[in-house]
């Protein structure tokens, strides 16, 4: 049996790079990347001869069979991707399940990462936090995205395109108010930058783009919130018509069907499956 090596690289400076991550990429058989030619670059700076290759979302099911080949062949796999650590917001998952499945041994060599490095900078609470990825693009899912963790009181990250930034800000505070936030820019580049202050503060500063790679940390509802929805749960009260919409949303948004939906949710607001479909249905559409 093989072993696959999940192997964190830096977001940005090259000497974020850990002793161990270093010897895994030396010793191992196949080094795969996201690109190559980015990794390319960290191998180089560190006298690491090993030419890697490609694994990447147009390449990843192919790819995943041969790597599975060279796994049963006894073979040390190291799985990177461009900059952090590999499958937060990047390829590779398939590969880890599939590795896992097998029963090859899946090892982490742990270090940088944007979304803990944003956090602690942040100034919001990090006891509990909630990564949301990148936000879908369309308006509908993203809005029952949020809608979905409005009342909770776990700290927000989510990445997001440069391209994008102010018009994530306006969505952030539309859906959750004006919290206060944290927008970080280039982390542990030469032009990083770490901006705070409420979500309009942020919006007025960043109106439509910012540079670079971007991590967004939005603190929580406060507590009295976040508490007494938590209760009504816990006490089994069907959740308010508005709860139940933003359920239907945020599940859609995972990618449930409504038939699913309707499994999922009838009994806990009461209504009988076929009324929760059909409001499921609608919501799809809507969106």
């Amino acid at each position: 049996m093989g072993t696959l090596y999940v192997v964190a690289t830096p977001i940005g400076n090259l000497e974020d790079v850990t002793l161990r991550a270093l010897r895994v990429l030396r010793e191992a058989d196949l080094v795969l990347a996201e690109d190559t030619r980015r990794t390319r670059v960290l191998l180089e700076r560190h006298g690491i001869a090993t030419r890697p290759r490609s694994l990447h979302a147009h390449n990843e099911a192919s790819r995943v069979r041969e790597v599975l080949a060279a796994l049963a062949g006894g073979a040390a796999v190291a799985l990177v991707s461009d900059a952090g650590t590999p499958l937060v917001s990047d390829p590779g998952a398939p590969l880890v399940a599939a590795a896992v499945a097998e029963g090859h041994a899946v090892v982490p060599v742990p270090g940088a990462s944007a979304v803990l490095s944003a956090l602690t900078v942040s100034g919001l609470p990090t006891a509990r936090f909630t990564f949301l990825g990148f936000l879908p693009r369309r308006a509908g899912p993203r809005d029952a995205l949020l809608a979905a963790h409005r009342a909770g009181s776990e700290t927000l990250v989510l990445f997001e395109s440069p391209r994008r930034v102010g018009a994530t800000l306006r969505a952030l505070r539309a859906a959750l108010g004006d919290r206060r936030a944290c927008l970080a820019r280039e982390l542990t580049k030469l032009h990083e930058e770490v901006a705070r202050g409420r979500l309009s503060e942020l919006e007025a500063r960043f109106p439509a783009t910012a540079r670079g790679e971007v991590t967004l940390v939005v603190e929580g509802a406060p507590e009295a919130a976040a508490s007494d929805t938590s209760l009504r749960r816990l006490e089994g009260e069907a959740p308010a018509d508005a709860d139940l919409e933003a359920s239907i949303r945020r599940l859609l948004a995972e990618g449930r069907t409504p038939r699913e939906v309707a499994a999922a949710l009838a009994r806990a607001s009461g209504l009988r499956k076929r009324d929760v479909y059909a409001r499921a249905v609608a919501a799809r559409g809507g969106a």
